[in-house]
């Protein structure tokens, strides 16, 4: 990790690869998200599955902007100084999620550190708008840590999503290199509370930065020991230039066994697989 400029480019293997979107359906949803002046990590986060998700019809909507105040050295998102928080922006995601049929909606975000409760608030009443405009949509919702806030964690699972999720994104050890400002210990705190309320916790980790098997495995024991029940596990995919680079490139096969291992260890689901993302085929998590 310390050498990463040093590292020569890998590259990419054969099974990495991305599906383009359906024509009509990628217009769709682009239209609809165009219409509502919305974001969505598919784009922002530059996902490998967007193609894919997007012919489905479906996409991860991202709130509070596209500009985080966190720079995370994997990450594809606009760091910078945010805009103020849009207090119509719930609505225009509930309006959104009608429009687009949306069965199971995914909510994340950036990390809004200049707001005293980290967005929570705009969290809470997006859930809510939601779940009002369409009561049959289940939700999950993918939230940064609030700095382990307790209180703002609260606020999001009173608004009742089904499911909430909190990434650890990588292992203990190389957690201040990747995210930079987030604790690997915060991260199982929120985890602990969230599932501790009674709520499907989630959590999803990249492979390829460099961790050693023994770290993977003892990841998957730190999640299971603070109640995390579903587990993502994909490939760690170099965004840009200005990101860390890939170390490895992680086989279907070792995909497939780190899978079975995790189901077999405890975890109610798992998916794992080169391209699998926090929000990939997130319906079946319920």
């Amino acid at each position: 990790m310390d050498n990463q400029h040093n590292t020569p480019y890998l590259k990419k293997p054969s099974w990495l690869r991305i599906q383009l979107p359906s024509a009509d359906e990628y217009s769709k949803v682009k239209g609809v998200l165009k219409e509502q002046h919305l974001h969505t990590i598919c784009e922002s986060g530059a996902c490998p599955n967007k193609g894919e998700c997007w012919s489905a019809g479906t996409a991860t909507f991202m709130i509070l902007g596209d500009i985080c105040t966190r720079n995370c050295k994997f990450c594809n998102v606009t760091t910078g100084k945010p805009f103020p928080a849009d207090l119509y922006e719930p609505q225009r995601v509930a309006e959104a999620v009608g429009k687009m049929k949306v069965k199971h909606c995914v909510l994340t975000s950036v990390d809004r550190d200049d707001l005293p409760d980290g967005g929570a608030g705009i969290w809470a009443e997006t859930i809510r708008a939601v779940k009002a405009a369409s009561p049959q949509t289940t939700i999950e919702a993918l939230i940064p840590d609030f700095k382990g806030r307790k209180v703002d964690v609260q606020m999001v699972i009173d608004a009742g999503p089904e499911v909430i999720s909190h990434n650890l994104e990588t292992v203990r050890r190389l957690t201040p290199q990747v995210r930079t400002f987030a604790k690997y210990e915060t991260s199982l705190e929120v985890i602990k509370y969230i599932a501790s309320k009674g709520v499907r916790s989630k959590s999803g980790i990249m492979l390829g930065l460099g961790e050693t098997e023994e770290e993977i495995l003892e990841t998957m024991d730190d999640l299971l020991a603070v109640g995390c029940e579903v587990m993502t596990i994909g490939q760690y995919l170099q965004p840009t230039v200005k990101n860390l680079r890939v170390q490895k490139y992680i086989s279907p096969e070792d995909f497939d066994r780190y899978g079975k291992i995790a189901m077999e260890k405890g975890f109610r689901f798992v998916e794992s697989a080169p391209l699998v993302r926090s929000s990939y085929h997130a319906e079946k998590h319920l």
